[in-house]
């Protein structure tokens, strides 16, 4: 099992799979690289590599809770491109994961030669946030995988026409069992930090998409999200109209990007990577 040891000392899991154009794949807030799980069959001839941020997944948790912030964990990206020697990556974003592309298209871009953003932008609706906080930290009233199934098919907004199956993989995916019922894949101090986070001014984060001039860019919004708005992805595509959008049908936050609108503007983008 991959891992590599950041600057203050956490141990961060890692894969690295394929050959071919280098794509850094970072996961939503909560999530793990398993969120990559359904699109990897359909990027081939690139090498994908997944990163668990600190406090999620198979990666330490940190003793400050304070250091879940975007930019300590664009550190740790940085760092684990050191550890694999890589100088420069494409990163295909899923939405937390998106804010930090943007964020090294500021403070690194020399090391980036393109982004996919998924279903996040420059404005973040309040109305998505405000159900993130709903759970996040929590640990889910469910007491099997089944049930934890049964409550995002029926209650996760947004979604339409996902069988039963995939919301099980995804129930397996981003909860663990445990004799008491299931638990959470990450620190629940996370919470903590999104909240003091949360207090200080928003920053305008428009000059960070901004920042992603020149680079090939690609942006897939779920049809019913409820984080990245409409308007948001026209002005995005108003301010890159070269950029590659797709939105899915059926889906809210997150697309699973194994839809034929995702996969179709992901190969897009990857043969600009080229």
């Amino acid at each position: 099992m991959p891992k590599f040891k950041t600057s203050d000392g956490l141990s961060l899991h890692y894969t690295d799979d394929g050959n071919g154009t280098a794509i850094l794949c970072l996961p939503g807030l909560t999530r793990t690289t398993a969120d990559f799980d359904y699109v990897t069959p359909h990027l081939s001839g690139t090498r994908l590599i997944k990163m668990d941020y600190r406090g999620r997944g198979k990666s330490d948790w940190d003793a400050n809770w304070n250091n879940y912030n975007l930019m300590v964990e664009s550190r740790d990206a940085i760092e684990l491109l050191d550890h694999l020697q890589l100088d420069r990556v494409a990163i295909l974003g899923t939405s937390r994961g998106g804010l930090l592309a943007m964020g090294l298209a500021v403070g690194a871009k020399e090391r980036l030669s393109g982004v996919a953003l998924n279903d996040i932008g420059p404005v973040i609706d309040p109305k998505g946030l405000s159900f993130i906080m709903g759970y996040l930290g929590k640990r889910p009233p469910y007491t099997d995988h089944v049930a934890a199934a049964r409550a995002m098919d029926q209650h996760l907004p947004g979604f339409s026409g996902v069988p039963f199956s995939r919301w099980m993989e995804e129930a397996t995916k981003h909860y663990v069992k445990k004799d008491e019922g299931l638990d959470i894949t990450y620190d629940p101090k996370l919470r903590d930090a999104v909240e003091e986070q949360g207090a200080q001014a928003a920053p305008d984060l428009w000059p960070f998409f901004d920042a992603l001039a020149g680079l090939p860019i690609a942006c897939i919004r779920g049809e019913n999200s409820d984080l990245l708005t409409k308007e948001t992805l026209a002005e995005m595509q108003a301010r890159r109209p070269d950029m590659i959008a797709a939105t899915t049908a059926g889906r809210g936050h997150v697309p699973f990007l194994d839809e034929p609108e995702a996969v179709a503007a992901l190969q897009i983008w990857v043969e600009k990577l080229r």
